[in-house]
């Protein structure tokens, strides 16, 4: 008997022990989410779920996301392609960093953090770029040739950027495949040819650059919210305008499947943590489409407003957020029941939405 109450005791004390270090994480943690309306960044407790405070922002702020430390955040300060700001927010202080200029990029708008640096779409430059924080600089950009690349996705090593483009109805792999050691070709010497599987190499002495190369893969206009698989081998994306869901092989680099969803004004796509749902957000119905990511098949359209937008994961695969624009507030939904929780109330017009991860 006494062997079992300890055995009881033990696991009791494990059981309080995880419950107690998964809230403490949560308390290190900041939910973000941009309200349209307001111009700001509000900064929330995830466990409280109480506003700590609202940061002032440039006029119509998209997206936003935080430094890898969890104590800056970055705001894309979009206006249709036509606006060239980027925000910074200290996030201890709650208070505005210097602004950052984005020309000749226009039209900031996706962005992530990835390996010290800040990578945004130029929607109005039909481009992509990398911001250096500890240099104040933007120290590299691509053109895509593709109208609004709206969206990005960078692998952890930053050598993979992946992007939709919403009017031309496409998704761009950017792979950078670098040039091995050698010298440069002379001038005016025609480039370098690749045949499939070979290595680009260059005579001795030569430095070796990066070389992005892109696939453009055709999927259907409208376009734009997409996620990566959390095993990193798909990319589903979802149109707007034909409300089809287009799953691609990352590494056949190429549409694998196509699902007929009908989610008519899709705005966003995203996988849960462990990979096997997709949530879907719908500015049109204000509908939450979700879908087994295996089967392929719908497991439940779920209504919690007018319009939905941003869509963010608990890390721990509790819950997920979602920022229903027209609704003025952002919906709580349990990812064990898939029913609606609450409300958030972060300001008008909420949209993008992030974690902020204090380290």
């Amino acid at each position: 008997m006494s062997r079992l109450k300890n055995s009881f005791l033990f696991q009791t004390t494990i059981f309080f022990f995880i419950l107690i270090s998964s809230w403490a994480c949560k308390a290190q943690s900041r939910l973000l989410a941009l309200s349209k309306t307001d111009q700001a960044l509000a900064i929330v407790d995830p466990v409280t779920l109480k506003v700590l405070g609202k940061v002032p922002v440039g006029i119509d702020p998209h997206e936003v996301i935080a430094s890898a430390d969890g104590k800056t955040a970055y705001v894309s300060i979009y206006g249709g392609g036509r606006l060239h700001e980027l925000d910074g927010i200290d996030l201890l202080t709650m208070k505005s960093l210097t602004t950052i200029d984005t020309r000749p990029l226009f039209g900031p708008h996706g962005l992530t953090f990835v390996a010290g640096n800040l990578w945004f779409t130029a929607e109005g430059s039909k481009a992509v770029a990398r911001y250096d924080p500890a240099n104040n600089k933007i120290e590299w950009c691509m053109g895509t040739g593709q109208d609004r690349t709206h969206m990005i996705y960078v692998s952890d090593d930053g050598k993979k950027i992946y992007t939709t483009n919403v009017a031309s109805g496409t998704v761009s792999l950017l792979i950078d495949t670098p040039i091995t050691a050698g010298s440069p070709p002379p001038l005016m010497q025609p480039p370098i040819s690749k045949k499939p599987g070979e290595t680009r190499t260059m005579p001795p002495g030569g430095i070796p650059h990066e070389n992005w190369e892109q696939t453009i893969i055709p999927t259907a206009k409208g376009a734009e919210g997409f996620d990566v698989s959390p095993d990193g081998k798909e990319l589903w994306t979802v149109s707007s305008d034909n409300g089809r869901i287009y799953i691609i092989d990352l590494q056949a680099k190429k549409v694998s499947s196509t699902i007929d969803a009908k989610v008519f004004g899709a705005n966003r796509l995203k996988f849960t943590p462990e990979g096997s749902k997709v949530f879907i957000s719908s500015l049109r119905s204000g509908a939450l489409t979700i879908y087994n990511a295996q089967t392929r098949t719908e497991i439940k359209k779920l209504n919690i407003g007018h319009g939905a937008a941003g869509i963010l994961m608990d890390p721990d695969g509790s819950r997920v957020f979602v920022a229903c624009t027209p609704d003025n507030y952002v919906a709580i939904i349990s990812l064990k029941t898939l029913e609606v929780t609450g409300h958030l109330d972060v300001g008008g017009g909420p949209d993008g939405l992030a974690w902020a991860v204090q380290r």
